[in-house]
């Protein structure tokens, strides 16, 4: 695909307009390509899917945008997205084959690649050893009744610390490795039938609301963004979270640096994560297609990928690509984060379902009121599931 004669203008939709590593790709992209300039509009993440709703409703939908690789399907459902494989395989830059498949599943919709998977991450257990160790305790729990022991000793009330760090309104998807653990699943394979109310995921559920007694109260109802200043100050000792946490960490808590470290999320009966991250997707409203797309294969090179994922200082998530994460170099001076991409050696979570968005933010409501106590994880798990099938049948 050649660049355009004239200048042309696209829309990037994104929250990450103002980072230095998207200015610094933009730059060498707009050098390479002066006749494209992107306009950068900047929605807040936790805003984002809602606002792009409303804008394809309205006939005003970017371009391109860089969204939770969860919401690809739904916006592919939707008719909203432009499918891209046709691209792919034109403009001979992008490896289809060379991705990781864990991180490519959100992104398609009925066989068809609909997002490029951008950035992404795997869940594991940050821990702070200072407290460990003051604690008496030798290294991270394996297991759960080692999670639950340490988090029960490293709780003092005097102190104003608790063992662990859950969020009421992100349970939904933090609890997903401990109901693969137990031997549960969310939905069934084909994605068509919600599993959630089996023994096996109630267990899951179960146990890591039960954690509640272990937590900061204060931060029960709050997001695993806002709380992660609980975990610098001392608040709390161990922190379930994905690697963008590191990245959070070495940048704005350099006082705690040598403090802490990382490791797999403990398990019941397997070792379990699950893949979250952010896609690339053009949107078919766009009347520049040709070059929407220059700009999201500049930013699909393996040194874009590498740029953005590890390149800079406080860069802390995993490359999509396996040329990438299996270079030994990828990850140097951030050796903490291989014990992320070794979890792709655990069961690997993906809900690969259009609805499951919905379906999420009905858990995180039902999982919140067993942390508060006003029901069982049973129940939770049984309102969620007829929720899920009630929406899964339309």
């Amino acid at each position: 695909m050649s660049a355009p004669t004239k200048p042309v203008t696209i829309t990037f939709a994104s929250w990450v307009g103002d980072q230095p590593a998207m200015k610094k790709l933009y730059a060498g992209f707009h050098q390479e390509y002066p006749n494209i300039t992107v306009k950068f509009n900047n929605i807040p993440s936790d805003s984002e899917q809602q606002k792009l709703v409303t804008m394809v409703a309205g006939g005003t939908a970017p371009d391109v945008a860089y969204m939770d690789s969860s919401g690809v399907a739904d916006f592919a459902s939707r008719g909203a997205l432009v499918g891209l494989d046709g691209y792919i395989s034109g403009g001979g830059v992008i490896k289809k084959d060379d991705y990781v498949k864990n991180f490519t599943e959100n992104s398609i919709y009925k066989g068809t690649m609909y997002g490029l998977p951008f950035d992404n991450e795997t869940t594991g257990l940050f821990f702070r050893t200072d407290l460990f160790k003051q604690a008496g305790i030798s290294g991270p729990p394996k297991t759960w009744d080692e999670l639950q022991a340490d988090a029960q000793k490293l709780t003092q009330p005097a102190q104003k610390r608790s063992g662990i760090a859950i969020f009421g309104p992100e349970s939904g998807y933090y609890v997903q490795p401990f109901v693969a653990s137990a031997g549960g699943q969310m939905l069934s394979n084909d994605g068509k039938k919600a599993l959630m109310d089996s023994p096996e995921a109630v267990r899951g559920a179960a146990f890591y609301t039960g954690l509640a007694k272990y937590a900061p109260a204060d931060y029960l109802n709050s997001n695993s963004y806002d709380g992660r200043v609980a975990f610098e100050h001392g608040q709390v000792a161990m922190y379930i979270a994905g690697s963008w946490f590191g990245g959070s960490l070495i940048s704005e808590a350099p006082n705690i640096k040598g403090k802490w470290a990382t490791a797999m999320i403990p398990q019941d009966k397997k070792c379990a994560t699950q893949v979250a991250g952010d896609s690339l997707v053009m949107f078919d409203q766009s009347k520049n297609k040709d070059a929407a797309w220059l700009w999201m294969q500049y930013l699909s090179r393996p040194d874009s990928l590498k740029t953005w994922n590890v390149g800079q200082p406080d860069s802390t998530e995993l490359p999509p690509l396996k040329s990438l994460l299996n270079d030994p170099a990828t990850f140097k001076g951030k050796e903490w984060l291989k014990s992320f991409a070794s979890m792709m050696s655990c069961q690997v979570i993906t809900q690969n379902s259009a609805q499951w968005g919905q379906i999420q933010d009905h858990l995180n409501d039902e999982l919140t009121k067993v942390i508060y106590g006003k029901a069982t994880a049973q129940e939770a798990m049984q309102d969620t599931a007829k929720y899920a099938n009630q929406l899964l049948a339309k």
